[in-house]
């Protein structure tokens, strides 16, 4: 769930500072290709951007912005290269720093200067700006990636008012069998060290996940090294407040539709917010942090301190979607020897009553057509662009070397055609510097789960399950063992079912603006929930702290946003 900020005002100098990281070149740039030949793209009568023609197999570099954190890769990366002296491009990609996702759009607005690809969270105030290229022209153009990658009913999700589409969410799609393996969602995350400690226990209930922690800090208030353990903490900075805010629909049972609950008997739109599940859980926070068991720091801390406490080792618990801290975590224990003291995270499916269905977990993919990946009218050759998106999901062999590596160095291939990773290989892969000089995963281009193209391997190391299994370190290993699973969606038990053709739900809601009295209500709604949920759960009297939230909250006018959520799941009856 993410708020929608404009900026009124922006600074000259964060104009300048974002547009040099992203290499804008409207108004007249050139670009230098790896054969030595340059590249000119001045600025077209119509706003866009008109480029020299190139030569077949010069190298065009690009640029692109992530509204996310993320690590740059070397100038000279070594498979960046090779993607570029097969497919003739290269992507200079710079990713958030500083700002909030708003703000950054909004700078870039002002300058009136863009990459040529952007991946932002607020994709509708680039619209408005008129910087986006209509890309229905281009999806046409290849069929079989049009076919492929979305049912025509999933782009007709992606048209704006005035019927194109202007970008591509390249996740969530799977290539012939699912091999899942992790759990990509939100969950309540616990370290395989305190499991052991319980004995493994069956843990049902937001009480018994906290009773288990409380019982493990009574006996290990510090790490073997001194360094003091922190039960559970919460990261709510901008955006990321998910992890305190939306929890109470999953512990009622319901999927992850983001923003509202889908009661599919009546296909009436209900308000997760206000449910007595959600109450529930506040109160059991509230309980926790005075107790002393919750992070203080919890509702002050940045996304990178949250990031390096939780790769310390010493934070045992949380809720948070595996995206958004495994990737870098993960490393870092591999890297310290943390994930052989058991320091690893493990979700579990929990609810608020013992002997509830759990939806944890999706089992099906997730079309989120409120963002994606875009072309710029900046973009100094948006043909090539567009072709290079193409290849990035419908290139088996790229494909493989942005997640697998190059065969030999990164990966083997046994005799019945199966990749495999040595220790080594492994422990390179997780290596910042390793993966600053030599790994290129162009991670926000489009990409597949799944199988691969030759039926035998997944598409990502991390589902393919040899590979899975044996890129654990021994506790976790024990864990799954002692558990009975051998995959995280399998640890979360979630019913296996089919969502319905609206989910999530949250796809739309994230589009609202404030030109409707719903976009108005869900803006403030964000507001409140940000300011007072912190609130609620360091009150020193649950009930009263609650009862003043709920009057701010109703002032919101939330009903004005059920209704137009209302509107939008009554077109799938």
């Amino acid at each position: 769930m993410k708020k929608k900020i404009v900026s009124a005002l922006l600074a000259m100098g964060m104009v300048m500072s974002l547009l040099a990281g992203c290499g804008g070149n409207a108004g007249g740039s050139a670009a230098t290709t790896d054969s030595g030949t340059t590249e000119t793209a001045t600025k077209s009568d119509d706003g866009g951007s008109a480029a020299t023609t190139t030569e077949p197999g010069e190298v065009t570099e690009f640029t692109m912005f992530i509204t996310m954190p993320g690590s740059e890769i070397n100038d000279d990366n070594e498979i960046a290269q090779m993607i570029a002296d097969k497919w003739g491009v290269k992507v200079k990609e710079t990713w958030l720093t500083g700002q909030t996702a708003s703000e950054a759009t909004g700078t870039l607005i002002a300058g009136g200067e863009y990459p040529d690809f952007i991946d932002s969270d607020e994709m509708n105030l680039l619209i408005d700006a008129d910087a986006l290229v209509p890309l229905d022209d281009y999806i046409d153009q290849y069929p079989e990636f049009r076919d492929t990658w979305f049912t025509p009913e999933e782009w007709d999700k992606f048209r704006q008012p005035d019927g194109h589409i202007y970008w591509i969410n390249p996740f969530g799609n799977t290539m012939g069998e699912s091999k899942a393996t992790t759990h990509n969602d939100e969950a309540f995350w616990i370290q395989v060290k305190v499991l052991e400690w319980a004995g493994y226990p069956k843990i049902e209930t937001m009480d018994q996940y906290f009773d288990v922690l409380e019982g493990y800090m009574a006996e290990h208030p510090t790490m073997e090294d001194g360094t003091e353990n922190i039960a559970y903490t919460i990261l709510c900075e901008d955006w990321r407040y998910f992890c305190l805010e939306n929890a109470g629909q999953f512990l009622a049972g319901y999927p992850n539709d983001g923003s509202v609950i889908v009661n599919k008997s009546t296909m009436t739109i209900e308000d997760y917010n206000t449910s007595e599940d959600t109450k529930l859980y506040l109160k059991k926070l509230n309980e926790e942090y005075n107790k002393g068991f919750v992070d203080p720091e919890s509702f002050t801390q940045t996304y990178d301190e949250y990031i390096a406490k939780l790769s310390t080792g010493r934070v045992l618990g949380m809720v948070d979607q595996w995206w958004d801290f495994a990737y870098t975590v993960n490393d870092s224990f591999k890297q310290t020897g943390l994930d052989e003291k058991g320091c690893n995270y493990v979700p579990l499916g929990l609810t608020t009553k013992p002997g509830m269905e759990n939806r944890w977990h999706t089992y099906d993919d997730t079309v989120n057509q409120a963002s994606g990946i875009a072309i710029t009218t900046d973009c100094k050759d948006p043909d090539k662009a567009f072709k290079f998106l193409v290849d990035c999901a419908m290139d088996q062999e790229l494909h493989d070397l942005r997640f697998w590596g190059v065969e030999g160095v990164d990966y083997t291939v046994d005799a019945n055609g199966l990749y495999e990773r040595s220790p080594e290989q492994r422990q390179n892969w997780a290596d910042t510097s390793y993966q600053a000089s030599h790994r290129c995963q162009y991670s926000y281009f489009p990409q597949w789960h799944g199988t691969s193209r030759d039926g035998k391997n997944a598409n990502k190391p991390e589902e393919q399950p040899s590979e899975f299994m044996n890129d654990m370190a021994k506790p976790l290993k024990d864990c799954f063992d002692a558990y009975g699973v051998t995959t995280y969606p399998q640890m979360i038990g979630s019913v296996v079912e089919t969502n319905g053709p609206w989910f999530p739900m949250y796809s739309f809601s994230n589009n609202f603006t404030t030109e409707t009295p719903g976009g108005v209500a869900w803006a403030k709604m964000g507001e409140v929930k940000h300011e007072w949920l912190p609130k609620v759960v360091m009150a020193k009297n649950f009930d009263d702290g609650w009862n003043q939230y709920m009057e701010v909250y109703n002032a919101c006018k939330p009903e004005d946003f059920l209704k137009e959520m209302q509107d939008i799941l009554d077109t799938f009856k």
